[in-house]
């Protein structure tokens, strides 16, 4: 091949026999946030249920940032409606100290009525 064809076709490309292949690459994301479950979450529900999104994202450079935002809205909410509902049940630290079973149960309740509404208003949409 010519270095006039390379030229022309712009960018940067390796030859492989009789072939030219683009060297492409992802752009880097500085974005140093954590990812924890909640932006897992999100993640493997792009990856088999939104692929289009989930290449826009990752070639665009922002998925990462868009998983890290996912997991601080996911936790903030998840706090606040366990807070919440515990408040609205009456759920305190002496029944924690009188029946345990109880404050674990009910606590137990809460917590996944606050697992439930955040997959459904931020991983799974």
């Amino acid at each position: 091949m010519t270095d006039t064809l390379f030229e022309q076709l712009g960018g940067t490309y390796t030859q492989t026999g009789d072939y030219l292949l683009p060297d492409l690459s992802l752009p880097a994301e500085k974005d140093n946030r954590p990812i924890g479950i909640w932006g897992q979450r999100r993640l493997r529900h792009l990856k088999q249920y939104h692929k289009a999104i989930y290449y826009n994202l990752l070639t665009s450079g922002k998925l990462h940032s868009h998983l890290a935002d996912v997991e601080e809205q996911a936790q903030d909410l998840f706090y606040r409606l366990v807070k919440e509902y515990a408040e609205k049940e009456g759920i305190t630290e002496q029944l924690k100290s009188t029946d345990q079973m109880k404050w674990v149960g009910k606590m137990s309740a809460i917590r996944n009525a606050a697992t439930e509404i955040i997959n459904r208003e931020l991983i799974y949409t």
